[in-house]
């Protein structure tokens, strides 16, 4: 006997039973199929990044996933002088304070892979990477840091973001040895102190 339509009578009956069920999750079957049609395939990369080092990193990311671009920010600007932004990161790592972010990225929840470049700031993440983390969900998101440093490696920074992200699947990091900003400064200094430009 030929079947008058593709769907059985039990097909019916399971998927009629299944409904509630799902609702009573807070889900319906449409908006499931809506989270899975929002669910997009491009990765996110978001970053911070002070003198550009990390930032090259994000853009070559970018280029190679097709992925969309965070940049993450102070909601005040960190000073350009050298010294006093260690001072600062130095006071807000040791008082556990995480600084206002510039903007957040509301629907971080679309992304099934975030990738997170940071560069290393005393031994450990900048604070506005603690409140980037604080501030979005990446519970069961594939989480891919990169993360630049003047020599020293990556501290305890793995630590930290495990901590602030417990849910996520954290693969393991790119690191890559940058030019120190003291060191620079150093010898930029020595040469601008050994040059003779006046007549």
């Amino acid at each position: 006997m030929k079947r008058r339509s593709g769907v059985s009578r039990r097909d019916a009956m399971t998927a009629a039973l299944s409904l509630p069920l799902a609702t009573g999750l807070g889900l319906t079957a449409s908006s499931a199929a809506a989270q899975q049609v929002a669910s997009r395939a491009a990765p996110l990369v978001a970053y911070f990044s002070r003198t550009g080092n990390t930032r090259v990193i994000a853009g070559q990311i970018r280029r190679a996933h097709g992925a969309d671009l965070f940049e993450i920010e102070p909601a005040d600007p960190y000073p350009e002088d050298y010294e006093a932004v260690v001072r600062q990161a130095q006071g807000e790592r040791d008082t556990g304070y995480q600084p206002p972010l510039r903007a957040t990225f509301p629907d971080i929840w679309s992304y099934d892979i975030v990738f997170l470049g940071f560069p290393i700031w005393g031994m450990s993440t900048p604070p506005v990477i603690r409140s980037f983390l604080a501030g979005h969900d990446l519970s069961g998101k594939t989480l891919v840091l990169f993360v630049t440093h003047g020599g020293y490696g990556l501290g305890n920074s793995m630590a930290i973001v495990a901590a602030h992200a417990p849910r996520s699947r954290l693969l393991e990091p790119f690191t890559m040895r940058a030019d120190q900003e003291r060191e620079t400064l150093l010898q930029v200094s020595r040469w601008l102190g050994d040059i003779q430009i006046g007549r």
